[in-house]
């Protein structure tokens, strides 16, 4: 794109001194920025002419004042074209760096990137959850491996980054590093916000996410049906590990907590709700959204189990909860010793809260999601589309309805 540059000389009439006389700026506007700049020439303001943008008359000062002006003309239009031969993106930024003789140093992608990592490293447990933290982390590994893949550098100045970066930035995501059409979206996403730093600070010119379109595909949550959640609870295992693991496991089936907010669980959580029966009453980590959960009678079965447990007494939480990966990989010998073969992860039981024990027993969307946390009810919404159950029990009420209402005549004509 051409840009476009204006030049204007004026008399600053605010910035008089105590002479009386006025200094002539210069107003360079590229692509609607302005560079203001003082000639320093003064004049009394009665001489200006603001039609030619001159000194009025043919004295030795107008003639003086109008020459420096033309030269101030001519090294604006050089400075133009010098940016334009170096194939330099022409900013006000850049045209002033060079028109003042600045050597002005190039702004790097790393540093930014790295820049913004620390500042949320530093808010983590206040803003941000560690996971945010090792995203964005993983994502500046990625961007310098792509940069080392494509273009052998393990840097880039941002104003180099443009359309044909990112699609290739995207490709090399799905193909080198082989993630998932989600993965890779998110990748993206998180250097957009990058992007987006740089030219809120007006770093760049052009926004080169600006004809990009990428679209993430929507998942199937796996969930627990009440089958395998009654298998689940009704087999007895020998080893104390699976068992606190199946009653853990259980309780974020029927509360809807994620593993992070359950390990988080204290005593203090657990109180009397507006309708006087035990709830319990949290932030979730990931969005800090408040979560208000009443409390199920098989869920006060294990709050009871545990409630003189050493380990967590010792820790001041609710359950002696193991580490998330730990939690899984015994999640897997459950599924195995059950039966059941879809693969259990802990997330799952959130998932499982959602449809299986809520949605699907006619608790309304609105308060599922207050229960999960959700600050937007179209998260909560993933779930109710995969519920051909609760679809066929509303068409029965449907169905019974209308074969008591509406009688069609079968006769023949």
């Amino acid at each position: 794109m051409k840009a476009k540059v204006s030049i204007l000389f004026y008399a600053k009439k605010a910035k008089a001194n105590v002479n009386g006389l006025v200094p002539i700026y210069t107003r360079i506007t590229v692509n609607g920025k302005r560079i203001e700049l003082s000639t320093n020439r003064f004049i009394e303001i009665s001489k200006w002419c603001t039609k030619s943008n001159k000194i009025k008359g043919n004295s030795e000062e107008a003639r003086s004042i109008n020459s420096h002006l033309d030269m101030l003309k001519i090294q604006i239009i050089d400075t133009q074209m010098e940016l334009v031969h170096k194939k330099i993106p022409i900013t006000a930024e850049s045209f002033k760096s060079l028109l003042l003789g600045v050597d002005e140093r190039a702004r790097m992608l790393v540093p930014i990137f790295q820049d913004h990592n620390n500042k949320i490293k530093e808010l983590v447990g206040k803003e941000y959850a560690p996971g945010t933290l090792e995203r964005y982390t993983t994502s500046l590994k990625h961007t310098i491996e792509f940069m080392q893949w494509k273009y052998n550098i393990s840097d880039i100045d941002i104003t180099k980054i443009d359309h044909a970066f990112i699609t290739d930035y995207e490709f090399w995501l799905r193909s080198v590093r082989n993630c998932a059409n989600n993965t890779a979206v998110k990748y993206i996403k998180n250097f957009n916000k990058i992007i987006k730093i740089c030219l809120a600070n007006d770093w760049l010119d052009k926004n080169p996410f600006a004809n990009y379109k990428s679209k993430v595909k929507e998942v199937e949550r796996v969930y627990l049906s009440e089958e395998e959640i009654q298998s689940i609870i009704e087999k007895e295992f020998k080893t104390e590990r699976l068992s606190i693991v199946r009653d853990i496991f259980l309780f974020s089936c029927f509360t809807g907590l994620a593993y992070i907010d359950v390990k988080n669980l204290t005593k203090s959580h657990i109180s009397f709700g507006i309708d006087g029966e035990k709830w319990i009453f949290t932030h979730r980590q990931k969005t800090e959204s408040a979560s208000k959960i009443p409390i199920l009678p098989v869920t006060q079965m294990i709050i009871d189990k545990y409630e003189n447990h050493p380990q967590s007494n010792n820790q001041e939480k609710l359950f002696p909860i193991l580490s998330n990966q730990k939690m899984n990989a015994y999640l897997k010998e459950i599924a195995a010793v059950c039966e059941i073969e879809k693969e259990l992860t802990f997330h799952i039981a959130r998932h499982t809260f959602a449809t299986t024990v809520t949605l699907t027993n006619g608790v309304p969307i609105e308060s599922v999601s207050k229960m999960l946390g959700h600050k937007n009810l179209r998260t909560t919404q993933h779930y109710a589309k995969v519920l051909d159950r609760k679809v066929s029990d509303d068409m029965r009420i449907l169905k019974d309805k209308f074969s008591s209402s509406f009688k069609l005549n079968t006769k023949e004509a």
